[in-house]
């Protein structure tokens, strides 16, 4: 049988334009990437993707050799799916469906997003609230490959989708019809941050594999491979490059030799050393280079 190549990539500046920000991505040797399809401080729910925007990335997407199922789109940061409020839940919901309709058009292979937080401590509900938005958006874009994906969260305050039991959760109360263009991926600095011990042994990362497999009955759609500054169960989302935190070299190696992290986007949303390069300059970033380069040594170890 053969084995699955190891997809790796960054989410790469998109100064210039999202076309730019794949030809920094070939530049750098990467066979994966993740952009944003709008400023993710906005909800965006009102905002498409012109034809020629479109046209201009699948352009430099071909040029850089990168497959654009092989790319994730990231949602903004500002959506809450699990929120009680009423008008803050309809806008994140319209939002994730406007998400879900870029991405489409860009014809990349999934949508990555983070649930939110149950404001009201009821996190049963909230769960519900993030499948009910996420069924909302399947079925307002019905066509196409592009996959909507949870990315489980680092446990702050009241965030859910943490444990494999919340990310399954959300996913299992999707319609049999639409549950297969939805799935989830793991961050490594958000396991990390709550409470799964990476950094301790293969044997542990294996574990936490198999508990959100165990849980949702698929392995993951993408990987975010990022370092963590914060302890081990501090709650903190703060990335660090690769070896270079809390997690150190060891787990990200144990993490790539597993056949479940090959065959999908692997991207690292680490610190860069020029996250704003000039809009028409198309040179990789130093630091993704030089992580990406330690990835792959880690991968064959």
């Amino acid at each position: 049988m053969t084995k699955k190549p190891l997809l790796l990539g960054a989410h790469c500046a998109d100064t210039g334009g999202i076309p730019m920000a794949a030809k920094r991505a070939g530049r750098g040797g990467m066979q994966a990437l993740q952009i944003f399809s709008a400023i993710p401080k906005f909800y965006n729910d009102k905002v498409s993707v012109k034809p020629d925007r479109i046209a201009r990335f699948q352009a430099a997407l071909a040029e850089a050799g990168i497959d654009p199922a092989h790319v994730i789109v990231h949602a903004g940061y500002v959506l809450n799916c699990a929120t009680p409020d009423e008008v803050k839940w309809e806008r994140a919901s319209v939002a994730l469906a406007k998400e879900l309709e870029r991405s489409t058009a860009l014809g990349v292979g999934g949508v990555c997003f983070h649930p939110g937080a149950a404001t009201d401590g009821d996190r049963d509900a909230a769960i519900a609230r993030v499948s009910e938005a996420m069924k909302r958006a399947l079925l307002a874009v019905p066509d196409g490959s592009t996959r909507l994906l949870i990315e489980n969260t680092a446990g702050a305050g009241t965030t859910v989708g943490r444990t494999p039991e919340e990310v399954g959760g959300m996913l299992s109360a999707l319609p049999k019809a639409l549950r297969k263009r939805a799935g989830y991926g793991l961050d490594t600095c958000h396991l990390y941050a709550s409470g799964y011990d990476l950094a301790n042994s293969r044997q542990d990362v294996t574990a936490v594999l198999d508990a959100f497999e165990a849980a949702t009955g698929e392995s993951p759609s993408f990987l975010h491979l990022n370092d963590s500054e914060g302890a081990l169960a501090s709650n903190k989302d703060r990335h660090a490059r690769i070896g270079r935190g809390e997690i150190g070299e060891d787990a990200f190696g144990w993490l790539l030799q597993d056949e479940r992290a090959r065959g999908i986007p692997c991207v690292m949303e680490t610190p860069q050393e020029n996250g704003e390069p000039a809009e028409d300059d198309d040179t990789p970033d130093r630091w993704d280079v030089e992580d990406l380069a330690l990835l792959r040594a880690l991968s064959e170890r």
